[in-house]
């Protein structure tokens, strides 16, 4: 966001990507909707970006083979770098399996904060709500992230959050407060 004050611009946020990477079912979308519901109680420029919702515009034309994922991550790195450019505080929840993909997203925006959403499979396939781990174990989904198809875990993620051990309330908690410690949010 910009502000004119006295005949300048001057920059009133700095902008970063908070990329929330993990198997599907961590709660990357619910944490990520529940951090960019915050920023908006206090006016914080934010935006939302999530990996289903893009997948169905943007990235329509992709499917799930490693090279169409890669391509994924990039068009969203583009649209995250974009915001982030311009002062916003960018959520961005994608699977993006493979540690290449997400350095990429890091080397490409720079401002740019790794979350790793995890928990543990058993209870991923418990959870399940969308019923695609159900389709994976049958064989009706090929290619699945997690059970067919590998993830890398980020090695050195900013922020771990574990959804077995603490809620969605919580983990929003752990991301705002991982903004203000390092400057991109104004303490609360």
């Amino acid at each position: 966001m910009q502000e004119r004050k006295r005949g300048k611009l001057r920059m009133t946020q700095q902008g970063v990507t908070v990329w929330l990477t993990g198997l599907s079912g961590a709660g990357k979308t619910t944490i990520a909707k529940e951090v960019n519901h915050r920023l908006l109680e206090r006016s914080v420029p934010t935006e939302y970006l999530d990996g289903d919702e893009l997948r169905q515009t943007l990235c329509k034309d992709l499917g799930f083979s490693e090279e169409d994922r890669h391509t994924n991550i990039e068009r969203v790195t583009f649209v995250a770098k974009l915001l982030t450019k311009h002062g916003v505080i960018c959520l961005a929840a994608f699977i993006s399996p493979y540690e290449a993909m997400r350095e990429l997203a890091r080397r490409e925006i720079g401002s740019f904060v790794e979350v790793f959403v995890t928990a543990p499979l058993k209870v991923l396939i418990e959870r399940d709500t969308k019923g695609l781990y159900k389709k994976a174990l049958r064989g009706e989904i090929t290619d699945f992230t997690g059970i067919q198809a590998p993830y890398e875990a980020p090695r050195h993620p900013d922020l771990v959050l574990e959804t077995d051990r603490q809620d969605y309330r919580a983990c929003a908690d752990a991301v705002i407060r991982l903004l203000e410690e390092r400057g991109y949010l104004p303490k609360a």
